[in-house]
């Protein structure tokens, strides 16, 4: 292999070590390196990557052989970058695996040196790649603090021993991709979607406001035309809304949370007529999300919460086998429910409500330094959880950092928390819960708690999962509620729980429902990458 590299280039090249050692957390590149004098080769990558412990300690433990840039490494060398040249079908920035700059690089290096630094490039290359794609791009926690996930890192080092030692690259680099059915259905839509948006096959918009089944004429076609081209439909050259087109109609609700009426309304033509740069920022930030999830298993049985589409569901085996409508938190600060992982242990039936301290002091201490008796369905409770009685109390001589108590509502009809509770204990205080408020679940938008899962159904959530217990859940449960008493009810096989938010999901017939982003959360995510360099629709040509 000949090897050709100008100083431009070598400035070049030491930009992209720089930025792409950044992206993995590296420190700064260092000027000198423990490498063997003498040896060029060595001595160009033992500075290259001595800001970057993993590498400088696996090419230091190999004698510095070459992974990339030898006669021997063309497997290994062209795996790698097919499967860069691939990042921006995935939904990754481009930049930190730029194969046009590798490949330059190859073409025109020049000295051993030269060779060293490109060996560095591809390994720093190869590690955000493997990272990227297989743990996801983004740091959420840092453009939304209430994004929470725990994300499962790969290990840098097992990384490099892994691409060391095989003899198929090409599967190395496909097991990094998330194994999931929903990414491999999102990666297919993302695709399909971007060839139609590139040969012009977009069906446009439907001119109407509402359209009824039995109608006919232009609308009712364009109609027709944007559910053959969503999948739902095939084609037709029908002017008619038919039943056929009706059912068409129900199913693209059903998939999109609305009402499966068959009624072409406005919120129905609103989803339809979503611009295809719309969906398609969506499924990019959705295989983000997946990616953040990593290939853990969800869960033989988990419970999945998608807070755009207000709906809890029970997961057998990948099916659902249970759902409910459900009450998420408001969309303001503090009060908007987080993302995350955990595992329900519990339910407390007739449970008490501990008031959180930030809804105590906000909300309820001015009402009780104007009133003493305001809100009297709580109780004043010490730290040592002993009620105290209110006209042994000033409340006028505390403010919202000094108050010493807590407020409690005991077990009633009209507790805020209903009369079951579902458990899986976080330092977030989160958990599903029946509320009083049965009215909020007629809503299209349920965003009004203050962080926590309102369920529309709790009493049948709760015979579901005890049904894995008990030949007789309901028995149970209604002992338990009977009693009046706030009591614990064990699940004796822990349920995964996971708090999620996708605005684009695919359901089982394979087609992309869509929600709204009704936290902003996917529009910053989104801008975070094009930042980091993902581009909306990539040139193929």
């Amino acid at each position: 292999m000949t090897y050709i590299f100008g100083s431009k280039r070598q400035k070049a090249l030491r930009a992209f070590l720089t930025v792409t050692a950044v992206i993995l957390g590296a420190g700064p590149l260092a000027a000198r390196a423990d490498a063997p004098a003498g040896q060029p080769f060595a001595r160009a990558l033992a500075e290259a990557v001595a800001g970057t412990e993993v590498l400088a300690g696996f090419y230091k433990a190999n004698g510095y052989a070459d992974l990339w840039t030898g006669a021997d490494d063309a497997a290994r060398r062209s795996a790698a970058l097919r499967a860069f040249a691939g990042a921006a079908d995935q939904g990754l920035p481009v930049p930190r695996y730029d194969v046009a700059a590798l490949t330059t690089a190859f073409t025109t290096a020049r000295t051993e040196g030269d060779r060293g630094r490109v060996e560095a490039a591809m390994s720093l290359a190869y590690l955000a790649f493997a990272r990227d794609l297989s743990s996801g791009a983004l740091e959420p926690a840092k453009i939304d603090p209430t994004i929470v996930r725990d994300i499962p890192r790969p290990d840098a080092m097992a990384l490099m021993q892994t691409i060391a030692n095989t003899n198929q690259p090409e599967a190395v680099f496909q097991g990094f991709v998330p194994q999931s059915r929903e990414y491999a259905q999102l990666l297919k839509e993302k695709l399909r979607l971007q060839d139609q948006m590139a040969q012009g096959k977009l069906p446009p918009p439907v001119p109407a406001k509402s359209l009824l089944p039995g109608a006919q004429g232009a609308a009712v076609i364009a109609l027709r035309d944007v559910l053959v081209a969503r999948g739902y439909l095939t084609p037709s050259p029908s002017a008619l809304y038919d039943k056929a087109l009706q059912r068409a109609v129900q199913r693209f609700q059903a998939d999109n949370g609305i009402a499966a009426d068959g009624v072409a309304g406005s919120s129905t033509l609103i989803a339809l007529n979503r611009s295809p740069e719309d969906r398609l920022k969506a499924l990019i930030v959705a295989m983000e999300r997946l990616r953040w999830m990593g290939n853990a298993p969800r869960g033989a049985r988990h419970i999945w919460v998608n807070q755009p589409d207000f709906i809890a569901r029970i997961m057998d085996d990948g099916k659902t086998s249970f759902q409910t409508r459900v009450v998420i938190g408001k969309n303001v600060p503090d009060q908007r429910s987080p993302e995350f992982s955990d595992e329900m242990e519990y339910m407390v039936v007739n449970p008490s409500w501990g008031v959180p301290r930030s809804i105590t002091v906000k909300e309820y201490l001015p009402l009780l330094q104007r009133n003493a008796n305001a809100v009297g369905h709580l109780q004043v409770v010490d730290g040592k959880g002993r009620v105290v009685p209110r006209g042994a109390v000033n409340f006028a001589a505390y403010s919202a950092s000094s108050f010493p108590f807590a407020l409690r509502q005991p077990p009633s009809d009209g507790n805020a928390l209903g009369k079951v509770k579902f458990m899986f204990p976080n330092k977030y205080n989160i958990y599903l819960h029946d509320t009083p408020s049965k009215n909020l679940f007629a809503n299209e938008v349920r965003a009004y708690s203050h962080g926590c899962i309102r369920l529309g159904d709790p009493i049948d959530f709760a015979y579901a999962l005890l049904a894995r217990q008990s030949s007789d859940p309901k028995g149970l449960f209604q002992a338990e509620l009977d009693s009046k008493r706030e009591s614990q009810v064990a699940l004796q096989e822990k349920v995964p729980v996971h708090l999620v938010y996708f605005t684009a999901w695919p359901y089982a017939r394979g087609q992309i429902g869509y929600r709204n982003d009704i936290y902003d959360r996917d529009a910053k995510l989104f801008e975070a990458l094009m930042q980091a360099g993902v581009v909306l629709a990539p040139d193929r040509g």
